[in-house]
């Protein structure tokens, strides 16, 4: 008889269960059925893998051996099957991206840019509040890219052999209502939002608590926070029910103020994350270039961080990043491969 990963799963499934009726009824398996089955593969390794006793099974010196292989194997094997899924979804279309996103401008900018730097290619969308989701789309090869972003210098999710790129580093800033005392201000204390409630998209990343902890360094803890989607966020601040919080790129809008905070106390970094062997590296590449060139086009839009920028000292704010210069653009989409 020769030995089969199935029969590693056997031997794994009895050392774990510590004993052969335990054993069979988590397989499925009549306890004699089991036994005669150990029996052969003990032949077919040339010993008993287990010493058989009275309150169960213990594992031999060359069941050790075994099981200490059956750790390296069967993980290898688990991973070369998702790898071969991945590789087969991924190449069963022609020219196609699958992108993922949270909330934020950058998502459609991007697909609005890459209908004409690569025109030959269907492009798909799929939009989550988690950052965490995105992230094991791409590892499971149902995304090829996903906008995402983490607070100031977190990490960004880690599934495994993802490649994270960095777009740009934002400030956060404030939405006030028009008619909010400090809509006149040119930037505002968080201090001075102490008695304020909140509104702010969900997600499931470190925000909230790099929020709550600028509040508490500024002296209070936040009143309330509303989570919700865009627009509720956008409705709440505008009838002053409450102040939000925005990526610096927030577009103009009416009926809102949208202010810097002194200090710059908190930061959004916005990362495009692949699969390093779901695309070929001029398509990264060139996906990377239109989701640079995306958010600098929101920067551009947005007046309130345009007048940030121009007031910064030289040495303030050091960790703000305009877009890293993109890398050259490649000729085309190689075939087959807070709030806002």
């Amino acid at each position: 008889m020769e030995l089969e990963l199935r029969h590693l799963r056997t031997i794994r499934a009895i050392a774990d269960a510590g004993s052969l009726t335990r054993a069979a009824t988590a397989l499925g398996l009549a306890q004699p059925a089991l036994s005669a089955q150990l029996r052969r593969i003990e032949r077919a390794l040339g010993g008993a893998l287990f010493e058989r006793g009275r309150h169960g099974v213990r594992t031999t010196a060359l069941g050790e051996l075994v099981l200490e292989r059956t750790r390296v194997v069967l993980p290898a094997v688990s991973e070369l099957q998702r790898e071969a899924a991945r590789f087969a979804r991924t190449r069963r279309v022609g020219q196609r991206l699958r992108l993922g996103g949270t909330h934020g401008p950058l998502l459609g900018a991007l697909v609005d840019r890459l209908a004409d730097a690569a025109p030959g290619t269907t492009v798909t969308t799929c939009a989550s509040w988690s950052e965490r989701e995105l992230a094991e789309l791409l590892a499971e090869g149902r995304l090829d890219f996903a906008l995402t972003g983490t607070c100031g210098s977190a990490p960004p999710p880690d599934p495994p052999h993802l490649v994270w790129e960095e777009i740009a580093v934002d400030p956060v800033f404030v939405m006030l209502a028009d008619g909010h005392p400090l809509a006149a201000e040119r930037e505002v204390d968080l201090a001075a939002l102490a008695d304020e409630e909140w509104a702010c998209v969900p997600g499931d990343g470190c925000f909230a608590d790099c929020f709550t902890a600028a509040c508490a360094r500024a002296g209070f803890s936040p009143r309330r926070m509303y989570e919700t989607d865009i627009a509720s966020c956008v409705h709440l601040v505008q009838v002053g029910r409450a102040v939000g919080l925005c990526r610096a790129t927030f577009p103009p809008t009416p009926g809102l103020a949208i202010r810097p905070l002194a200090g710059t106390p908190l930061m959004w970094r916005h990362l495009l994350g692949r699969h390093p062997a779901g695309q070929r590296q001029d398509t990264a590449d060139t996906v990377l270039t239109q989701a640079r060139e995306a958010h600098a086009g929101a920067a551009a839009r947005s007046d309130s961080y345009a007048q940030w920028l121009a007031g910064r000292r030289p040495g303030v704010a050091d960790d703000v990043r305009r877009p890293v210069p993109p890398p050259p653009p490649a000729a085309s989409i190689t075939r087959g491969q807070g709030v806002g």
